[in-house]
């Protein structure tokens, strides 16, 4: 699938991800949920539109695409993102650096490698 097709699903407000839950400037990224392998803007949006509950990303996927970049629409993988320090590695767009205190909403929390 093309990148510039990705479907991200839940309450997005504009065409860089951003959602009715955080929509500032930095809030550019997607995650795809393990347990749906479907793109959400956030925990919240998965939250009030998916129909089961979450499952966070165990460690031995963390080289899985899985992170979507809403300035560039290039997928990374998870690793990645963890060790990106809040910018994308590809168009260098700042993220919102406050995600990292949602990380055990996606990823492992136990297993985070920063």
């Amino acid at each position: 699938m093309h990148q510039d097709q990705i479907l991200v699903k839940g309450k997005t407000v504009d065409n860089k991800t951003r959602c009715e839950h955080y929509h500032s400037e930095r809030d550019i990224v997607a995650i795809k949920f393990y347990c749906c392998d479907t793109y959400y803007p956030c925990f919240l949006c998965h939250q009030e539109t998916a129909d089961h509950d979450v499952t966070v990303w165990p460690k031995e996927n963390y080289d899985k695409k899985a992170v979507l970049c809403g300035n560039c629409r290039f997928e990374l993988t998870i690793q990645e993102y963890l060790t990106a320090h809040s910018l994308c590695p590809y168009c260098h767009a700042s993220y919102n650096d406050g995600c990292k205190l949602h990380y055990h909403l996606y990823f492992d929390e136990n297993k985070i490698v920063k």
